[in-house]
Parts: C-alpha cells; structure tokens; sequence
C-alpha cells in the first residue's frame, strides 16, 4: 500500500515540476514528453528491480539509465536549466519507486526537489544577470576598451568578456559576455541591441 502511494506522490510531483514549473516558464514542448517519460520509465524499471533480491540487478539498472541520460544530454542542445529539470524528473522516479523505513521519507524528498526547483528557476531570481553572446560591427583587440564599448551598448554593468572570434578584416568581434543591468536599464533591455546578433 505504501508504494502505491509513492507511486501517487512521484506522479502528482512530475506533473507539478513539468506542467506546474518547467513549461508555463519555459514553453519547449518537446521536453515535456522527455521528463514525463523519464520518470515513469525510471519508475517502473526501478520498481521492477527493487523487487528482485539481486542488488547487483538494481546497480545495473541505475548505471544503465545514467549512461542513457548521458547519450541523450549529449545527442542535442540542452540548456543547464533543462538539465536541471531533467534529472529532477529521473530523481523524483527513482524515489517513488525505492522502498523506505519511512514514506514521509521519501516523499518529502520528492517535495524538496519540486520546491527547489521552483526557487532556482525563479525568474526573479538574479533578474538583472544577462549571458550573450554578441557579433559586434567592430574590431576592438584592446581588452579595455572592448568592456566599455559593451557597458555603454548593453547599458549595463559587465563581469565578464570572453572573445570568442576577432576579425580585423570584416571587422567584427564575436564575444561572450556575461553582464547585469543597471537600474536605469531596468527591464527594457531584455534583448540585445538590433545591429548585434545575440542568443542568450
């Protein structure tokens, strides 16, 4: 009985992250399908395994789906808030499915990581810090004067300049650049400057 009631808390809990945090913040739709079938896939092959008494059968299947989770983290674009999501969904399967002493055990787990996740991923957190990466119309070698040209361009305070790719002949510079908004700025500045190419 207790297990199925695990089984109810990791669903109710997958639902909350992925339906409740991850898409109305984020809207890709084809991670919603990825963490869904990450958990009940975790689910029911960790439920399958726990109830076999060759605890080298659980290991392999733990390692099994950490070998999966990296293919599949490496076969396409992820950002490191998706990662996040993803391993919280393969987190949340894995403890509804492992047995305890305790069921307020492991669900409180489960709802630590719900909450968390809603906290870390909170919009309003660090709501002024920027990452992009620019195609400036210029060359700039001087590292100096390259960081002013971006704080008066970004109106914004910048912690970090990384160039990725200084061409004196087209001049251009491309460069990553890490930066926080001053308060003038506010947040009207949300996408960059229209002749710069930017991804955030």
């Amino acid at each position: 009985m207790s297990q199925l009631v695990l089984f109810a808390i990791d669903i109710c809990a997958v639902v909350l992250l992925v339906f409740g945090l991850y898409f109305p913040r984020h809207r890709r739709r084809d991670l919603v399908v990825a963490y869904l079938g990450v958990n009940i896939g975790v689910l029911a092959v960790a439920s399958a395994l726990s109830t076999s008494n060759t605890g080298a059968g659980i290991g392999l299947g733990m390692a099994l789906f950490g070998v999966l989770s990296i293919i599949r983290l490496r076969s396409t674009e992820l950002d490191q808030h998706e990662v996040a999501y993803y391993f919280s969904a393969l987190a949340l399967g894995l403890l509804g499915a492992l047995s305890t002493s305790s069921l307020w055990l492991n669900g409180g787990l489960m709802g630590l990581i719900v909450v968390v996740m809603f906290l870390g991923d909170n919009k309003k957190l660090f709501r002024h810090y920027r990452h992009q990466v620019l195609v400036l119309d210029s060359a700039i070698p001087d590292h100096v004067a390259l960081v002013a040209h971006l704080e008066q361009l970004l109106n914004a305070r910048v912690h970090s300049v990384t160039v990725q790719r200084l061409d004196m002949v087209n001049e251009t510079t491309i460069v990553d650049v890490r930066y926080a908004l001053t308060e003038r700025a506010g947040t009207a500045a949300n996408t960059a400057p229209a002749h710069s190419g930017a991804r955030r």
